[in-house]
């Protein structure tokens, strides 16, 4: 089974926590194990399963990725001056795969899915969630 979820992003790099959506997927899939691919649409776009306790570890996400990729210097910035967002991109990666056991995401208790904006603000933003059933369990 595969959805897609839409989201809009209101600052130029975030952290949006899809979490409820993502287990909503699962739930409508009827899948009670297998594994749930979930994937950014979007070259300057991610996904990152992280904490959600409090925004501290985003904000600290962020700011690592702002270190180590800073803004205004890379020779993809000529064309559209995005060039941090492709490389933070490439960096965190445009997906996770996450264990679906007994019909529910199989995240721990302090993880939570979070799509990674990096070239926003952006209104309309895409996450494809693929549900894959484990015939043998």
């Amino acid at each position: 089974m595969q959805r897609i979820i839409k989201l809009s992003t209101y600052s130029k790099n975030g952290l949006y926590d899809i979490t409820r959506e993502v287990e909503g997927v699962i739930r409508e899939s009827g899948i009670r194990n297998g594994i749930a691919s979930v994937y950014a649409r979007g070259a300057t776009a991610a996904i990152m399963i992280q904490e959600n306790w409090d925004q501290s570890v985003q904000n600290d996400v962020i700011t690592l990725l702002n270190r180590l990729i800073p803004s205004g210097i890379w020779e993809h910035d000529r064309q559209d001056d995005n060039g941090d967002a492709h490389l933070k991109a490439g960096l965190v990666g445009a997906s996770e795969v996450i264990p679906v056991i007994d019909g529910k995401a199989g995240l721990s208790t302090w993880q939570n899915v979070f799509f990674c904006e990096f070239d926003g603000p952006r209104s309309l933003r895409e996450v494809i969630v693929t549900v894959i059933e484990d015939r043998q369990a």
